[in-house]
Protein backbone atom coordinates (compact mmCIF):
# COMPACT_ATOMS: atom_id res chain seq x y z
CA UNK A 1 0.00 0.00 0.00
CA UNK A 2 1.35 3.59 -0.83
CA UNK A 3 0.75 6.18 1.40
CA UNK A 4 0.82 9.35 0.03
CA UNK A 5 2.20 12.46 1.61
CA UNK A 6 -0.05 14.96 -0.34
CA UNK A 7 -3.08 15.68 2.06
CA UNK A 8 -5.91 16.49 -0.82
CA UNK A 9 -8.02 13.75 -2.15
CA UNK A 10 -9.40 14.36 -5.77
CA UNK A 11 -12.18 12.80 -7.19
CA UNK A 12 -10.26 10.09 -8.34
CA UNK A 13 -9.75 8.81 -4.41
CA UNK A 14 -13.47 8.09 -3.53
CA UNK A 15 -15.30 5.06 -3.70
CA UNK A 16 -16.51 4.20 -7.34
CA UNK A 17 -20.36 4.54 -7.48
CA UNK A 18 -20.71 0.90 -8.40
CA UNK A 19 -19.41 -0.40 -5.04
CA UNK A 20 -20.73 2.14 -2.82
CA UNK A 21 -24.83 1.73 -4.73
CA UNK A 22 -24.08 -2.33 -4.02
CA UNK A 23 -22.11 -1.62 -0.56
CA UNK A 24 -24.01 -4.15 1.87
CA UNK A 25 -23.68 -6.58 -0.19
CA UNK A 26 -19.94 -6.11 -1.27
CA UNK A 27 -18.86 -6.30 2.48
CA UNK A 28 -20.93 -8.97 3.46
CA UNK A 29 -19.32 -11.09 0.49
CA UNK A 30 -15.83 -9.94 1.52
CA UNK A 31 -16.64 -10.69 5.09
CA UNK A 32 -15.38 -7.35 6.38
CA UNK A 33 -18.38 -5.95 7.66
CA UNK A 34 -16.61 -4.52 10.73
CA UNK A 35 -13.36 -3.74 9.21
CA UNK A 36 -13.38 -0.13 9.86
CA UNK A 37 -14.56 -1.11 13.67
CA UNK A 38 -11.72 -3.43 13.78
CA UNK A 39 -8.50 -1.44 12.32
CA UNK A 40 -9.99 1.89 14.22
CA UNK A 41 -10.39 0.17 18.09
CA UNK A 42 -6.92 -1.73 17.32
CA UNK A 43 -5.25 1.35 16.63
CA UNK A 44 -6.61 3.22 19.46
CA UNK A 45 -6.05 0.07 21.51
CA UNK A 46 -2.15 0.05 20.72
CA UNK A 47 -2.22 3.82 21.59
CA UNK A 48 -3.63 4.24 25.09
CA UNK A 49 -1.09 4.03 28.12
CA UNK A 50 -0.57 1.47 30.64
CA UNK A 51 -2.35 3.60 33.26
CA UNK A 52 -6.72 2.94 32.78
CA UNK A 53 -6.68 5.95 30.34
CA UNK A 54 -10.63 6.33 28.94
CA UNK A 55 -11.37 7.25 25.08
CA UNK A 56 -11.17 10.65 26.23
CA UNK A 57 -8.08 10.86 27.04
CA UNK A 58 -5.82 13.90 25.76
CA UNK A 59 -2.19 12.92 24.90
CA UNK A 60 0.37 15.95 25.21
CA UNK A 61 3.81 16.29 23.59
CA UNK A 62 3.02 14.44 20.58
CA UNK A 63 5.12 14.38 17.54
CA UNK A 64 3.41 16.06 14.13
CA UNK A 65 4.07 13.77 11.36
CA UNK A 66 4.34 14.58 7.94
CA UNK A 67 0.31 13.34 8.14
CA UNK A 68 -0.98 16.08 10.35
CA UNK A 69 -3.19 18.41 8.95
CA UNK A 70 -4.22 22.07 9.79
CA UNK A 71 -7.71 20.93 8.54
CA UNK A 72 -10.47 21.98 11.79
CA UNK A 73 -10.86 18.40 13.77
CA UNK A 74 -14.51 17.04 14.90
CA UNK A 75 -14.60 17.39 18.39
CA UNK A 76 -13.55 14.94 20.79
CA UNK A 77 -17.20 14.08 21.70
CA UNK A 78 -17.91 13.42 17.83
CA UNK A 79 -15.32 11.02 17.30
CA UNK A 80 -15.56 9.11 20.70
CA UNK A 81 -19.35 9.06 20.48
CA UNK A 82 -20.42 8.30 17.44
CA UNK A 83 -18.94 5.12 15.93
CA UNK A 84 -20.08 1.36 15.13
CA UNK A 85 -18.54 -0.37 17.50
CA UNK A 86 -21.45 -3.36 17.27
CA UNK A 87 -19.65 -5.36 20.65
CA UNK A 88 -21.59 -2.69 22.28
CA UNK A 89 -24.90 -1.95 20.17
CA UNK A 90 -25.99 -1.39 16.86
CA UNK A 91 -26.97 2.41 17.51
CA UNK A 92 -23.88 4.73 16.67
CA UNK A 93 -24.29 5.93 20.59
CA UNK A 94 -24.47 2.54 21.95
CA UNK A 95 -20.56 2.53 22.36
CA UNK A 96 -20.32 5.33 24.57
CA UNK A 97 -22.94 4.39 26.45
CA UNK A 98 -22.00 0.65 27.05
CA UNK A 99 -18.29 0.71 27.16
CA UNK A 100 -18.41 2.17 30.32
CA UNK A 101 -16.72 0.07 32.34
CA UNK A 102 -14.84 -2.22 29.74
CA UNK A 103 -11.18 -3.25 30.62
CA UNK A 104 -8.42 -2.81 28.37
CA UNK A 105 -5.76 -3.58 30.84
CA UNK A 106 -4.07 -6.22 30.91
CA UNK A 107 -4.09 -6.36 27.17
CA UNK A 108 -1.22 -8.41 24.68
CA UNK A 109 -0.95 -8.42 20.98
CA UNK A 110 -0.46 -11.50 19.34
CA UNK A 111 2.00 -11.73 15.84
CA UNK A 112 1.62 -14.60 14.68
CA UNK A 113 1.26 -16.55 11.06
CA UNK A 114 3.85 -15.79 8.12
CA UNK A 115 6.74 -14.12 10.08
CA UNK A 116 10.29 -15.18 11.48
CA UNK A 117 9.16 -14.10 14.73
CA UNK A 118 6.16 -14.69 16.65
CA UNK A 119 5.81 -13.22 19.42
CA UNK A 120 3.26 -11.79 21.98
CA UNK A 121 3.64 -8.18 23.16
CA UNK A 122 2.35 -6.58 26.35
CA UNK A 123 0.75 -3.05 25.88
CA UNK A 124 3.79 -1.62 28.10
CA UNK A 125 5.77 -3.15 25.61
CA UNK A 126 4.11 -1.67 22.60
CA UNK A 127 3.42 1.77 23.98
CA UNK A 128 7.65 1.87 24.09
CA UNK A 129 8.26 0.80 20.55
CA UNK A 130 8.11 3.98 19.36
CA UNK A 131 7.48 7.77 19.65
CA UNK A 132 4.00 8.53 20.16
CA UNK A 133 2.47 10.78 16.60
CA UNK A 134 -0.05 12.47 15.51
CA UNK A 135 -1.74 11.31 12.09
CA UNK A 136 -5.28 12.78 11.23
CA UNK A 137 -7.25 10.49 9.13
CA UNK A 138 -10.22 11.54 6.65
CA UNK A 139 -12.91 8.56 7.27
CA UNK A 140 -16.17 8.51 4.71
CA UNK A 141 -18.81 5.73 5.68
CA UNK A 142 -20.68 4.44 3.18
CA UNK A 143 -23.52 5.63 5.18
CA UNK A 144 -23.08 9.25 4.17
CA UNK A 145 -20.91 10.60 6.83
CA UNK A 146 -17.69 11.89 6.78
CA UNK A 147 -14.93 12.85 9.97
CA UNK A 148 -11.66 14.19 10.18
CA UNK A 149 -10.18 12.45 13.32
CA UNK A 150 -6.80 12.36 14.96
CA UNK A 151 -5.11 8.88 15.61
CA UNK A 152 -1.98 8.72 17.75
CA UNK A 153 0.36 6.13 17.52
CA UNK A 154 3.44 5.12 15.61
CA UNK A 155 4.06 3.28 12.23
CA UNK A 156 3.58 -0.31 11.96
CA UNK A 157 6.37 -1.28 9.90
CA UNK A 158 8.00 -0.37 13.41
CA UNK A 159 6.12 -3.18 14.57
CA UNK A 160 6.85 -5.33 11.65
CA UNK A 161 10.26 -5.17 11.82
CA UNK A 162 10.61 -6.83 15.59
CA UNK A 163 8.61 -10.15 14.22
CA UNK A 164 10.24 -10.01 10.46
CA UNK A 165 7.83 -10.94 7.99
CA UNK A 166 8.86 -13.56 5.59
CA UNK A 167 8.94 -13.62 1.29
CA UNK A 168 5.44 -15.41 1.98
CA UNK A 169 3.53 -12.39 4.06
CA UNK A 170 1.26 -10.69 1.97
CA UNK A 171 -1.79 -8.97 3.93
CA UNK A 172 -2.07 -8.13 7.64
CA UNK A 173 -5.26 -9.49 9.23
CA UNK A 174 -6.59 -7.98 12.45
CA UNK A 175 -8.71 -10.33 15.06
CA UNK A 176 -10.82 -8.00 17.18
CA UNK A 177 -11.20 -8.98 21.09
CA UNK A 178 -14.51 -10.42 22.08
CA UNK A 179 -15.18 -10.70 25.80
CA UNK A 180 -18.82 -11.66 25.91
CA UNK A 181 -19.20 -10.78 29.71
CA UNK A 182 -17.71 -7.47 28.80
CA UNK A 183 -19.76 -7.08 25.52
CA UNK A 184 -23.30 -8.49 26.34
CA UNK A 185 -24.74 -5.83 23.78
CA UNK A 186 -22.78 -7.27 20.89
CA UNK A 187 -25.25 -7.72 17.50
CA UNK A 188 -25.19 -6.23 14.16
CA UNK A 189 -25.31 -10.02 12.44
CA UNK A 190 -21.87 -9.97 13.12
CA UNK A 191 -20.53 -13.24 14.07
CA UNK A 192 -17.62 -12.33 17.04
CA UNK A 193 -14.97 -12.16 16.95
CA UNK A 194 -14.14 -10.82 13.52
CA UNK A 195 -11.19 -10.44 11.11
Amino acid sequence: MSIRKVPDLTYADGTPRSVYLDRRKFLRAMGIAGATAVAGKGLFDLALPPQNALAATQFTGLIKSPFSTPEKQNSLNDVSHYNNFYEFGSDKSDPAKNAQNFKTTPWTVSVEGEVSKPRKFTMDEILKLAPLEERIYRHRCVERWSIVVPWIGFSFNVLAKLVEPTPKARYVALETFYDRRQMPHAEGGIDFPYV
